[in-house]
């Protein structure tokens, strides 16, 4: 199996046409075609189900798909890897964030990082905490941002100063929103939505001494601003932090404290034992000496 051959499979199922497919890739429909029909009989089964003007994936196909990515997304990181000269701090850091006020704290790392290496690329994945660790793991991504708790025995890491207060976001028409704080028992008797990662949906149960199943829960999250919109629309109050919320100001909603207060930080965090790109290992301390 040839990596380029993953790559030809992956634009058709992406534009799910042939023709549009070869044209973007450069090569006849013909040849196309055959190179599909011979990764199929190299895979002993069905990726494609071909009809007049389209063509979707079957149910191997979806499955195919989603491992061929992570081949080419590794082999793309490798070849940038070796990019990097002797002389020059060069090619691509590859980071995963989720949605924290640490954001702007690694945001001024990269700025200072690329005046100093200015021909180091940054490339940023915004995400869940759970992917952006799964990801750091399979060695799709060099560094993550993410909120504790850390699992020590998988990372390193560097806690940023940064305090992060869970609150909840609620519209400024909201009858709680006439108080500066509010407690477990004022916004349990509201439609609650909460954040979907399980380990950050754990924790907020059990600083709240209930369950699941006793709380009015209309929808789960994973980012921040499809929540706000869910507020909006008069849907529920959002349980979050402070400092995501901070990234997504809207003067239509407001952002209440839950007492007792429940705070957390941001960290920045990779793998360890992790060997790095130059670019990358040069990032790394340089997070670690502020």
């Amino acid at each position: 199996m040839e990596l380029r051959v993953l790559k030809y499979f992956l634009t058709v199922a992406d534009e799910g046409n042939i023709t549009r497919a070869a044209d973007i890739l450069h090569v006849t429909q013909p040849t196309l075609s055959r190179q599909l029909m011979e990764l199929e009989d190299e895979m002993g089964t069905s990726l494609l189900i071909r009809g007049k003007r389209s063509v979707t994936l079957t149910d191997e196909g979806f499955l195919f798909k989603q491992q061929a990515e992570t081949i080419v997304e590794l082999a793309d990181k490798l070849e940038h890897t070796f990019t990097d000269q002797k002389d020059v701090v060069c090619g691509t850091i590859r980071i995963g964030a989720t949605e924290a006020v640490g954001g702007r704290t690694l945001a001024a790392h990269m700025k200072e990082f690329r005046e100093k290496y200015p021909d180091v690329q940054f490339d940023l994945y915004n995400g869940m905490a759970d992917d952006v660790k799964e990801m750091i793991e399979r060695g799709l991504l060099d560094l993550g941002l993410v909120m504790e708790p850390i699992d020590t025995v998988k990372f390193e890491y560097v806690r940023l100063p940064q305090r992060e207060t869970w609150g909840i976001l609620i519209r400024r028409d909201h009858k709680l929103a006439e108080k500066e704080t509010v407690t477990m028992d004022d916004i349990k008797q509201y439609p609650l939505i909460m954040p979907g990662r399980e380990n950050a949906k754990n924790e907020i149960l059990h600083w709240m001494q209930c369950e699941e199943s006793q709380l009015n829960i209309p929808a789960y999250y994973n980012i921040l601003s499809n929540a706000a919109l869910l507020v909006e629309a008069g849907m529920g109050c959002a349980v979050c932090l402070d400092g995501a919320l901070s990234i997504h100001a809207d003067p239509e909603l407001c952002f209440r404290q839950i007492l007792p207060a429940h705070i957390t930080r941001s960290v920045i965090l990779w793998k360890k034992n992790h060997l790095f790109s130059r670019a990358a290992s040069l990032f790394v301390q340089t997070i670690q000496e502020h």
